[in-house]
Order: C-alpha cells, then sequence, then structure tokens
C-alpha cells in the first residue's frame, strides 16, 4: 500500500490528571457550553470548574435518534457554541451528533444511514470536547455516532470527518470507579475494536501498527483491570486501547461483531459492550472456518495468527490459540450469553439477515452468510 489517508481528532490530551486541563481548554472553544453527560451529572460536573454550562442533557441509555432531536433543540434555544460530552460511549455519541448537528442546521435523520436519508455533512459542528470515563468504545476518536432508532429496530450511524472531535481529552483516572461488570464488557468492546481493524481488508501500514499496538496493551490489562479495579497502570494500558480502537476502526472499518451488535442493540435493551463480548469468540471462529473452507491462502489468515501471537504474548501461538485465550476471558470475565439480555433464538434469522446489510460488514475479512450468522449467533 502506498497512500492512506488518516482520520484523527484535531487534539489528543492524553494522561493521568489531565481532565485537570478541561476548564482552561473551554475558554479558548467557546462562551456558551452544552454539558452532555451520564444519568448522574454531578458525577463529573466539578471537572469544568468555573465553567457555567448554558444547558444540560443526560444520556442514561444509548442515544436515540429522538434523544438527539431534543438535545439539538435545548442546545439551539441556549445558542450554545461548544460541547462538552462527559461519559461512556453514548454519551460520547450523543455529544458528537449534536455538535454536527449545531452546526449544519439539519436533523439527524438528514445524515443518518440505512434508516434516514444518509445526506453528507457538508459543514464542521461546532467545537466538540470528548472526555471518556470508560475504556471501551474509543468514541473519542471516531467520525460516527451510532444512534438507535426504536421504529426501526435498528442502531445506525451519522458518519463525516466534521464528527471528530476539536479535542479528546482522555484521563484514564476517570475510569477507576468502573464497575466490574462495566470494565469487563467495556474492555472486551475495546479489545475488539483493536481486533476487526487489525484483520480488515481495508486495514493500512498506519492501522494496522496503531491496532497491533491496543491489542497487546488491551490484553495484558484487561483482566488485571477487572480483577483490581485500582490498578493505576492498567487503566492506562486499557485507555490506551480504547483510544488505539477508536483511532483503528475510524480508518479501517470493523467486522462481524459490530454488524451483529448492532442490529441486536436495536432488537433488545442490552449494552453495546456486553452484546459484542458475547459475540467476539463465536465470530472469530465463524471467520477462521470460513476462510480456511473459501480462502485458504488470504490475508485474513495470516493476520489471525498475528492476533494471536498479540493476544497470547507468545511467538508460537496459533490462531486456535487465540480462540482458546477468547474463550478463557470471556468466562473470566462473566460474560453473559445473549440470551441473558434478551435474545430470544426466534430472533436470529432477522437478526443473521439485517446485519448482512451492515456497513460494519465491509471491514470482516470473509463474506458470512445469513446461516453462518445464525451458527454465530446460536454459539454466543
Amino acid at each position: 500500500m502506498s497512500t492512506f489517508d488518516l482520520a484523527v481528532p484535531r487534539r489528543v490530551l492524553f494522561g493521568s490528571g489531565r481532565a485537570d486541563e478541561l476548564p482552561g481548554l473551554l475558554l479558548g472553544l467557546g462562551q456558551r457550553v452544552l454539558l452532555c453527560t451520564g444519568a448522574n451529572p454531578a458525577r463529573h460536573r466539578h471537572l469544568l470548574g468555573d465553567v457555567d454550562p448554558v444547558t444540560l442533557v443526560t444520556v442514561p441509555h444509548e442515544p436515540t435518534v429522538g434523544d438527539v432531536r431534543v438535545a439539538t433543540g435545548e442546545a439551539r434555544s441556549a445558542d450554545a457554541d461548544v460541547v462538552v460530552a462527559i461519559g461512556g460511549g453514548s454519551v460520547l455519541d450523543l455529544g458528537k451528533a449534536v455538535a454536527v448537528l449545531l452546526g449544519n442546521g439539519t436533523d439527524p435523520v438528514d445524515h443518518l444511514e440505512v434508516v434516514g436519508r444518509g445526506m453528507p455533512v457538508e459543514r464542521p459542528g461546532v467545537p466538540y470536547v470528548a472526555v471518556p470515563t470508560t475504556a471501551g468504545t474509543g468514541a473519542e476518536a471516531t467520525a460516527n455516532a451510532v444512534l438507535s432508532s426504536p421504529e426501526h429496530g435498528l442502531k445506525a450511524s451519522i458518519r463525516s470527518p466534521h464528527l471528530l472531535a476539536a479535542v479528546a481529552l482522555v484521563d484514564p483516572l476517570l475510569t477507576l470507579t468502573c464497575s466490574p461488570p462495566v470494565t469487563a464488557s467495556s474492555g472486551l468492546d475495546a479489545l475488539t475494536q483493536c481486533l476487526e481493524p487489525y484483520v480488515s481488508p481495508r486495514g493500512s501500514p498506519a492501522t494496522d501498527a496503531i491496532a497491533a499496538e491496543g491489542l497487546r496493551r488491551g490484553a495484558r490489562a484487561l483482566r488485571p483491570a477487572y480483577d483490581h479495579g485500582e490498578d493505576r497502570e492498567a487503566r492506562v494500558e486499557m485507555a490506551l486501547c480504547s483510544l488505539f480502537g477508536g483511532i483503528a476502526l475510524a480508518n479501517a472499518k470493523l467486522g462481524a461483531v459490530h454488524g451483529v451488535a448492532g442490529v441486536v442493540g436495536g432488537m433488545v435493551d442490552a449494552p453495546h459492550g456486553a452484546v459484542c463480548a458475547a459475540l467476539l469468540a463465536p465470530v472469530v471462529e465463524a471467520n477462521l472456518r470460513a476462510l480456511r473452507a473459501r480462502e485458504p491462502g488470504s490475508a485474513g489468515l495470516r493476520r489471525y495468527a498475528e492476533v494471536a501471537r498479540l493476544l497470547t504474548g507468545r511467538d508460537d501461538a496459533t490462531v486456535e490459540d487465540a480462540v482458546t485465550w477468547l474463550h478463557e476471558t470471556v468466562s473470566a470475565l462473566d460474560v453473559p450469553p445473549l440470551a441473558a439480555v434478551g435474545l430470544r433464538p426466534a430472533q436470529h434469522a432477522e437478526v443473521a439477515e439485517k446485519a448482512a446489510r451492515s456497513s460494519s460488514m465491509q471491514g470482516n475479512p470473509v463474506r458470512l452468510t445469513p446461516e453462518e450468522l445464525v451458527g454465530v449467533l446460536h454459539a454466543a
């Protein structure tokens, strides 16, 4: 590959304690702050210092089209000129969507894929600052916002380089209070978002390097972060894994884990990270079977062999060792099966049919049939 593009936030500030810099950053970005947080806004309000938001939006669940529409209306009424999102991936996605809609005077359905008009985002949004409090989605570094459309039973994205943050401020100390279940589901999501771009045919030397480093760091830190939440070194490593995964997926696409998870998340009320975690090992197994049967000389198989070495830390590891590592890790982190989050076997065929059309499937190393996707769902 002789050329590639790399989309990243305009500034990335990383390090323990760097959240203290947020008030000073805002002085140079705008005067009227829209603050997006999770269900408990008091939890991180102190990070703004003396900055008084003109309006506040809370996101207690994964954002819907309606949530974004209401939040954008409130921001317009308050004449907000900068958006700050402090929270997990749901909060960050809502914040970036609102920021870009404020800059374009449009509605989320105008730009939403699949269930909307899919119109390009023509102009930059107002400045957007992303402050993640979990190590999982990498949404601080991605150029899309995932929204749920309950009426369609689907999740879909607004995509544009204009959704990239003006500042991604990543302070691993903000993740110290994450519970073990959140650490597990978000951490496995971060790991997936390094793994899928690494085996994607749309990768580049830049995304390969970033994804590989994320896999290496996440593989050695996930269990310690889960077992000992106060382990600062592990939290730093997982924050890097998440950030690198966000950059990698923004530039090399994802794969069948996210293609299926997006559909499942639109049909049942389940955390995105938990769904991805349950799907991870079954998708890798299905991809390996399909590659061996249909593309035995493919680059995908060679990539999975390298994934095995990155996950296990062993130079002699095989793809079977990668599958074993994934199963053992998912089990050790008490990841619930899909049935436990509400997905019924009767829904598997519908999920598979919708997932086969998902844009995330474009990064899968092999085309999986609906029958193979049903098999993944049964295994998960």
